[in-house]
């Protein structure tokens, strides 16, 4: 069998796994099985590699690139000065909203799989023993992850600030990506211990959403406990509530060690980002046997309801689609993105980013100019981060854990796949999409007093545009038909040109509110532009 490093790395630790009554050999066993069946997995981009070099490979790691390419945001934060506190506590708020967010989207499954738990436990294996190894399964690759995503900075620390940084900003991290999967499977055990049936399942989901959200809030309050004296080295004054913030925790050994600065709450700071992940651990070891207990609940059936039959969901269909064949998979997506657990597990959590990002942007205006002058500024072209979503919910639409029911895709009466993937694009417009935008748009509309009216019609115009083009230049699967190991592969370059195209047609919009008629214009031409993409966008003929 296949050896890896990394458990080469954990022999290392063996007695101390011991030591919390875990069966090493067992567990890297387990792990061992693990990594093999990850390296297994086939990337969408991958599908026409051969076997044996698809099966040599691991595709989430050749996907760390994205990572890398993004962590080029930490380099300037890092060299910036010599106020570490400042600088490290934004760079690990930075850090852990996209290692939090990353556990919750692509992990979650992981954590709560029932499937090992089936398998293995039915063997002489404990609870405990297999708790750890899925646990130390998700920190090695969110380790991956971290080191790929920090690894500019990493660096530019190193040559930048010295080997004793650099040895500082590696150990933080480790104990960062302890905390985040920790504190994550405690919130999920206490779930777990209060619900069950179908609606545990839903309130798991709801968790992960508002968990995105509260991470979300938390980055953004990091930027804003600080100004620019403390850039400048000009006091700092500690607040009360700055001691549960863990950015803050991981930012203050730096000021500690490199710069000997011995303040109370420095020192304070400093204890709590050892010791919170150590004594997280030691709780979660503790109450492992219970959080295997209570995992059971997720096959508990009990609770679980059909979609609602209302007068609603029966106009709707009728209303947005214009052909029976088209209203039937209109009602087949409908159902599925409701009953999809994996769907909204992936999908949700950027609901979540979409939802607040406009708020956060208008609060930051308001606090600069005030009320009075937010109104008559153009801050409400923060309502486009909703686009943000569409990529991600064309992409995900080709997955569910079902998948293996595709095969009445081959038995269906149509010569052509049109009718499929229209009725299944409106469908994730009415169930995902306009919700979202009619939300927002509403208290958009009080706070800006009606006067962006139009605005929002070009910006709910845009949107349907931009379904066309992220369907049109996305990887083209049937709804539902490919199972979730193959999401979100290859399609790191699409998603940022996706989001490149987004950001035109928002300037767009922008350059035709500055030419007078303008708007009136650019409303007229993107209505044309929409019907014509709503007509001639679907002429895709799959191979069977």
């Amino acid at each position: 069998m296949k050896e890896f490093r990394i458990l080469k790395f954990l022999d290392r630790f063996k007695g101390l796994f011991e030591k919390f009554r875990v069966d090493y050999p067992i567990m890297r066993r387990i792990l061992q099985v693990k990594l093999i069946l990850d390296g297994r997995r086939t990337p969408t981009a991958m599908i026409n590699s051969s076997k044996k070099k698809r099966e040599e490979d691991n595709s989430l790691l050749k996907s760390l690139w994205l990572y890398v390419l993004l962590g080029i945001i930490l380099i300037p934060l890092v060299i910036a000065g010599e106020n570490y506190l400042f600088q490290m506590s934004l760079v690990f708020g930075i850090v852990m909203l996209m290692m939090t967010i990353t556990l919750i989207s692509d992990f979650s499954s992981i954590l709560l799989d029932l499937k090992d738990k089936d398998i293995i436990l039915s063997k002489p294996v404990y609870g405990r023993t297999l708790s750890t190894a899925k646990t130390i399964h998700i920190m090695i690759y969110m380790f991956y992850i971290t080191v790929a995503f920090t690894g500019p900075g990493l660096i530019a620390g190193l040559i930048k600030q010295g080997f004793l940084f650099f040895i500082i900003f590696f150990i933080e991290i480790i104990l960062m990506d302890l905390l985040i999967v920790v504190i994550t499977a405690l919130l999920y055990l206490l779930i777990l211990k209060f619900f069950d049936g179908e609606k545990l399942k839903d309130i798991i989901n709801y968790f992960q959403i508002a968990l995105t959200i509260v991470i979300t809030i938390g980055y953004q309050l990091i930027g804003r406990l600080f100004n620019i004296n403390d850039l400048l080295n000009i006091g700092y004054t500690p607040k009360i509530w700055h001691y549960i913030v863990p950015p803050i925790w991981f930012g203050a050994p730096f000021e500690l060690i490199l710069k000997g600065n011995q303040d109370f709450h420095t020192i304070i700071f400093s204890i709590l980002s050892i010791l919170i992940p150590i004594i997280a651990m030691i709780i979660y070891n503790k109450l492992t046997p219970t959080f295997e207990y209570n995992l059971q609940k997720l096959n508990d059936n009990s609770g679980s309801s059909k979609p609602g039959d209302s007068s609603l969901n029966k106009l709707l269909p009728k209303v947005v689609c214009s052909t029976k064949e088209e209203a039937t998979f209109f009602k087949f997506a409908t159902n599925m993105i409701k009953k999809e657990r994996n769907f909204k597990l992936r999908v949700y959590p950027s609901l979540g980013f979409s939802l607040i990002f406009p708020f956060i942007i208008l609060l930051t205006g308001l606090k600069e100019l005030g009320l009075d002058r937010i109104t008559s500024s153009k801050a409400y072209f923060s309502i486009y981060f909703i686009g943000l979503i569409v990529p991600n919910i064309i992409n995900t639409i080709g997955f569910s854990g079902n998948y293996k029911g595709a095969w009445v895709y081959k038995i269906t009466p149509f010569n052509e796949t049109k009718a499929i993937f229209k009725g299944t694009l409106k469908a994730s417009l009415v169930s995902l999409i306009l919700p979202l935008y009619t939300f927002i748009s509403i208290i958009f509309m009080i706070i800006f007093k009606g006067k962006i009216f139009v605005d929002l019609i070009i910006l709910l115009l845009t949107l349907l545009l931009f379904i066309i083009i992220c369907f049109n230049l996305g990887t083209k699967r049937l709804p539902f038909s490919e199972p979730f190991a193959e999401a979100n592969k290859g399609e790191g370059i699409i998603a940022i040109f996706l989001v490149l195209i987004l950001g035109v047609l928002a300037g767009a919009h922008y350059i035709a509110t500055t030419i007078k008629y303008g708007v009136s214009i650019y409303m007229i031409i993107l209505f044309i532009a929409n019907v014509f993409a709503w007509k001639k966008g679907f002429n895709v003929n799959l191979e069977s």
